[in-house]
């Protein structure tokens, strides 16, 4: 075996992108000395003081990470305009929430068993097969929504765009799973503070062109449907030469032998199990309002006039609503009243900020939040804090559009102020838990079959997207009551009803991480502050201070 001798705070990986890493240790002058299995592993180091950032990204070692990074997030564009393609040309056309709902639950339902089956294809045939597929499959996504006729049924649209959605949310989860487990195959175990930094990087900056996405998807199709479909299907085929001609075929596959269908669902990993159940609850509690409700809510219009004023265009209605037969109406009634009444570009850069946002915070978790409170590298006492804060924004908003004058009257000045400052501290704490969360996978997950880990927590996280998808398409379209033709339902009391189901589920997944096991580090709040001593007893009533 040969040895690789590097600075304390480097990484030293395999030339070729596979991590070989099995023993680290300190020699006589503290540098360590890391063995790799392979007899002429040709190690490298990786991040040096020396290196600039464009040499590391340059280097034959990362040279995996930046390829299937960038094709991640490239895809990841596409991902998010998709979704407001589709919700968008649907609410135009008169869907209700839960109509659309539906079109998402086979797009939600598909990441439920393709983390399953990508783990096992990963480990399998490897990380360049399974970002292949995803790519190719979204083109395919794509193509197929060009087949949406506008003299189509209901009934016939929503199979359809459900059929068509269905390998758009293949295509999310098989390409994920590269982006997510490459951080892991590039950073030794002992790593862990460079491993948080490097996973938050790469989900945060994923969130964030997510958010592009969402925009360019509504600016799009405030333009043209079909200008929108290419446009997105031209970012794919930017991604495809790197994946298919620069990454090893080998990268990301099992060491020893493929996995079984028992542990694809990794029974036996206790945390891993707790952890994907508590992710369930988390996503759902941002799908309970945010996905289809929000939308919805921004577009639809005050529910004063509707079906009552008489018009003779759309200028004399409130902002949103349209002149049908003389009177002021609603353009979808399945859309519920009350709401701003913005226009498609408008409501796609609300939602595009918020993901932006929320992808920023949570590339620079680590630095600026977990880092200056001690809380790096995070463990489950962390993410059971911040859980507990992620209620606080959505009950917050449950309460002013309950019992507030603002929603009441739709005093659109107020209702924005309202609705942007509790959703931009819900991004902001939300990014604070799954950059943990996502940092918590791959430090519980097998280093030997990584893919499969992963996949199975991902699992997890479709769930959560889809009960929370389903859950809100009904509250949104039934919580509030029906006004009648041209009005639609109270789209208040539907959105404040999905912010309540969101409070609920965070509170569960803060609840949930209660059964993990991996306390030992203690919970700090800053230098002076400690919640929780490092290594005593599972005692979570204590609270020290130290001064």
């Amino acid at each position: 075996m040969r040895e690789c001798t590097k600075p304390l705070d480097d990484v030293c990986v395999a030339a070729d992108g596979k991590n070989e890493i099995v023993n680290v240790s300190n020699n006589e002058d503290g540098r360590e000395v890391v063995k790799a299995e392979d007899p002429e592993p040709n190690l490298v180091p990786i991040g040096s003081k020396k290196e600039t950032l464009m040499e590391a990204a340059s280097s034959e070692a990362l040279r995996p990470f930046v390829i299937i990074s960038s094709s991640y997030l490239l895809f990841t564009i596409t991902d998010g305009a998709i979704r407001m393609i589709v919700l968008l040309h649907a609410y135009n056309k008169n869907f209700s929430a839960l109509e659309v709902a539906i079109m998402f639950s086979l797009y939600e339902l598909a990441g439920v068993f393709t983390n399953l089956i990508a783990g096992l294809l990963g480990a399998k045939w490897g990380i360049k097969f399974t970002l292949i597929c995803g790519l190719s499959l979204q083109l395919f996504s794509y193509g197929l929504l060009f087949g949406w006729k506008n003299n189509w049924s209901k009934i016939e649209a929503i199979c359809y765009v459900t059929f068509a959605q269905m390998f758009a949310g293949v295509a999310k989860d098989l390409t994920k799973l590269g982006g997510k487990t490459v951080t892991k195959l590039v950073t030794p175990d002992e790593q862990e503070t460079k491993l948080f930094k490097l996973v938050s990087l790469i989900t945060g900056w994923k969130n964030s062109l997510k958010g592009v996405g969402y925009f360019l998807g509504s600016f799009l199709i405030s333009i043209n449907y079909e200008l929108a479909v290419s446009v997105m299907m031209g970012f794919v085929l930017l991604a495809m030469p790197w994946a298919i001609l620069g990454l090893d075929q080998g990268l990301g596959t099992a060491k020893t032998k493929n996995a079984s269908w028992s542990e694809i669902f990794v029974l036996d990993n206790t945390n891993l199990n707790w952890l994907s159940l508590a992710r369930l609850f988390l996503f759902a509690s941002r799908d309970f309002w945010f996905e289809v409700p929000l939308p919805f809510f921004l577009r639809s219009p005050s529910c004063d006039g509707l079906g009552e004023m008489e018009c003779t265009n759309d200028g004399n209605c409130t902002r949103g609503a349209v002149c049908s037969d003389g009177f002021c109406a609603n353009i979808n009634e399945g859309g519920g009243c009350g709401g701003l009444g913005l226009p498609k570009a408008v409501v796609g850069a609300f939602l595009g900020g918020y993901i932006i946002l929320y992808g920023q915070v949570q590339s620079w978790t680590p630095q600026l939040v977990t880092g200056p409170l001690k809380q790096t590298p995070p463990n489950k006492l962390t993410e059971i804090l911040w859980g507990i804060v992620n209620c606080l924004p959505t009950y917050m908003m449950w309460i002013v559009m309950t019992f507030g004058s603002a929603f009441k009257e739709n005093d659109v000045t107020s209702m924005t102020v309202w609705l942007v400052v509790v959703i931009v501290a819900f991004a902001i704490i939300f990014a604070i838990n799954s950059s943990v969360h996502s940092f918590l996978v791959v430090k519980y997950a097998s280093k030997e079959k990584i893919a499969v880990s992963v996949g199975f927590y991902y699992m997890s996280n479709a769930l959560g997207r889809l009960f929370g998808t389903l859950g809100s398409g009904f509250l949104y379209t039934y919580a509030g009551d029906e006004y009648g033709a041209d009005v639609g339902s109270d789209g208040v009391v539907g959105m404040a009803a999905c912010f309540l189901a969101g409070t609920v589920c965070s509170l569960l997944a803060a609840l949930i991480t209660f059964k993990i096991d991996d306390q030992e580090s203690g919970l700090k709040c800053g230098p002076c502050l400690t919640i929780r001593s490092a290594k005593q007893s599972d005692n979570a009533s204590s609270i020290d201070v130290e001064t």
